[in-house]
């Protein structure tokens, strides 16, 4: 598999590295990690031409802080690459953030690995927006990272039944372990949850039910433990609420796709899930 990680030198772009290395993945992992200098960023558009005497001194000044600090960060994570033990290669690239990540994405990138805040405004690499851009645009799938690394064995999985909830079913069944440990050890346990709407009609409920054992059977079949939870409500709240009383250490949604009633888009839930969840979160594109 070959996985893109985001990293500006933060522990946030540390952890979206030492993540690839906990994810029980049971393809070969190939990580290319990225640190992205934005220039242009120390320039407001009116100081292309400065009229003010010294400015043009201290842009020099902070574009070479920041050289100098993309080769500190290239170096911390090609220590770190070789410490988890992780095949790679660390890149430095020039560019708008944003557009430079994705740029590097689309060249055949599987999953793509970043955290979810950066460094302070002065550093002009905020993670979080970042990551709430690449969850929209990325063309691969797209892992959030909100703390440090810890072995995955609950994951909680939000279906609609559409083909973005299918994609995330499949990701699962082809490139995660479901025995990370061994297989007499007890397998990765997924919680399969669906939330429809509060609709009196039983018929509703039934076809949820129902689709959350077809999922959790598909899961069952390919050795992972499951755990299905059918609830009433909001489907990101409810995606939510279940990662937290679960405790769980990754939730999976597909990228976006329609819900119950064929106005829920998965990628705002995602959006909102991203946002709020305790624990990282796996968009499946």
């Amino acid at each position: 598999m070959k996985i893109l990680a985001a990293t500006d030198g933060s522990k946030h772009g540390k952890w979206a590295i030492e993540w690839l290395a906990e994810l029980p993945l049971a393809a070969q992992r190939v990580v290319r990690v990225l640190h992205v200098v934005d220039v242009a960023s120390v320039r407001a558009p009116f100081m292309i031409q400065p009229v003010v005497v010294g400015t043009e001194r201290y842009v020099q000044s902070e574009v070479r802080r920041m050289e100098a600090a993309a080769k500190s960060t290239k170096k911390e994570s090609e220590r770190l690459l070789s410490t988890l033990g992780l095949s790679g290669t660390v890149t430095i690239d020039k560019g708008g953030v944003a557009a430079t990540i994705m740029k590097h994405a689309r060249r055949g990138i599987e999953l793509l690995s970043i955290g979810s805040r950066g460094l302070d405004a002065l550093d002009r690499f905020m993670l979080g927006s970042i990551s709430n851009h690449a969850i929209h645009h990325a063309p691969c799938s797209v892992l959030v990272v909100k703390e440090s690394p810890r072995p995955v064995r609950h994951v909680v999985l939000g279906i609609d039944g559409s083909a973005a909830s299918d994609k995330a079913v499949k990701f699962l069944m082809r490139y995660v372990d479901p025995t990370p440990d061994g297989p007499d050890r007890e397998p990765v346990m997924v919680t399969v949850t669906h939330a429809v709407p509060y609709f009196k009609y039983p018929e509703v409920k039934e076809a949820g039910k129902m689709l959350v054992q077809r999922y959790g059977a598909k899961l069952a079949k390919s050795g992972f433990q499951v755990r299905e939870a059918l609830r009433l409500g909001k489907p990101a709240d409810e995606i939510l609420t279940v990662a937290k009383q679960d405790k769980a250490d990754l939730i999976v949604t597909g990228a976006k796709g329609m819900g119950a009633i064929r106005r829920v888009l998965l990628g705002s839930v995602s959006t909102r899930v991203v946002q709020h969840a305790h624990c990282g979160v796996l968009v499946v594109r």
